[in-house]
């Protein structure tokens, strides 16, 4: 699907427990070089006593560049995590879950995790406010912990969906706030046949010269 199109980012998704030994296994023969960002979403939830296993492999497989994508939901033990600095990325969540939510609830987060980055999930943004005001408010409060964007739309299950022409309106109210040279990791569930539409409304909604990235 990525082939034959510019895509210069790309995030590599372990977001079950079970899948995160088989990624981290695969990666010695993934040919990585295309892209000039890689980052890598740890699994969404685990128990606290799967925390540290999966901090260890996490530490011993990926390379010190790439971005841990992590939701604030699935940590239990934050002075464990706060020791990788920088490279944990927290990712704002949907309205299904308890925390992660709002830019008041990151800020606590954010105080935890002092030198963490953001993912900043537009879509899960959009699902908890469709005025965008919660977007806008995470955005002026952390853009400079910007280290990538989500893009799809999030429907009332919590479930991605194609960019509809609603949501491409409302992600224009924050495009100005993401810069140019922010990575976008596009995850909406697409066939090859209709990505490249899908790359096009994207632009539409996020206005700039980059180029949309796959998950």
């Amino acid at each position: 699907m990525m082939r034959g199109r510019p895509f210069e980012a790309v995030e590599l998704s372990a977001l079950r427990r079970i899948e995160l030994p088989r990624l981290l296994d695969a990666l010695g023969s993934l040919d990585l070089s295309p892209f000039h960002y890689v980052s890598i979403h740890a699994p969404s939830r685990c128990e606290s006593n799967e925390e540290a296993l999966i901090w260890d492999q996490l530490q011993e497989k990926i390379r010190p560049e790439w971005p841990i994508i992590l939701h604030p939901d699935a940590i239990y033990d934050f002075g464990l995590w706060r020791e990788l600095g920088s490279r944990v990325c927290i990712e704002n969540l949907d309205k299904r879950k308890p925390i992660g939510r709002s830019a008041r609830s990151l800020r606590r987060i954010f105080e935890q995790l002092p030198d963490a980055s953001l993912c900043f999930d537009i879509g899960h943004a959009r699902q908890v406010d469709s005025t965008m005001t919660e977007a806008y408010l995470i955005l002026r409060e952390f853009g400079s912990r910007l280290k990538q964007v989500h893009v799809s739309e999030v429907n009332a299950r919590s479930k991605h969906d194609p960019l509809s022409f609603t949501s491409v309106l409302g992600f224009r109210e924050v495009a100005n706030l993401i810069p140019d040279s922010i990575p976008l990791i596009l995850e909406t569930p697409v066939l090859e046949s209709g990505m490249d539409r899908e790359i096009e409304k994207v632009r539409e909604a996020l206005p700039s010269q980059r180029n949309a990235m796959v998950a």
